[in-house]
């Protein structure tokens, strides 16, 4: 026999995005408009929990996965930067061959894989508007 009926239907149930509730209940992200928010939903979504500081991400990307214009999730990149929810490893360049390489982001919220710790750096934010 193969086991239970419920074990078999909750194998391969998929991956899912956890925001925990003191990332929710930072002001940083109390203040943050929609569209960053999106956008660190979409961040968090490739993050694998061993590929912190190594999420590739560029703008054209992003604007396809969020629907929007290419030109619109450049500001909430900055946002999520100037915030402390993210940071940037490597600027988008181009390669050897000449053609364009993303960007590459680390979340702040988690532990890089070379053993650093969370830097939370949001946590430490006060007074978005000054």
């Amino acid at each position: 026999m193969a086991g239970p009926l419920y074990k078999r239907k909750k194998r391969g149930a998929g991956r899912f995005v956890q925001l925990p509730e003191w990332v929710q209940a930072s002001e940083a992200w109390a203040t943050l408009p929609p569209g960053p928010r999106a956008l660190y939903i979409e961040l968090k979504r490739r993050f694998n929990g061993a590929n912190n500081g190594a999420i590739y991400l560029s703008h054209r990307e992003a604007a396809a996965a969020l629907n929007v214009h290419r030109n619109t999730v450049g500001p909430w990149f900055n946002a999520l930067e100037e915030r402390g929810f993210i940071f940037l490893t490597q600027g988008p360049h181009l390669g050897p061959s000449g053609i364009g390489r993303a960007s590459v982001w680390g979340l702040t919220e988690e532990a890089t894989p070379d053993g650093r710790p969370a830097r939370k750096t949001f946590m430490k934010l006060h007074n978005p508007s000054t």
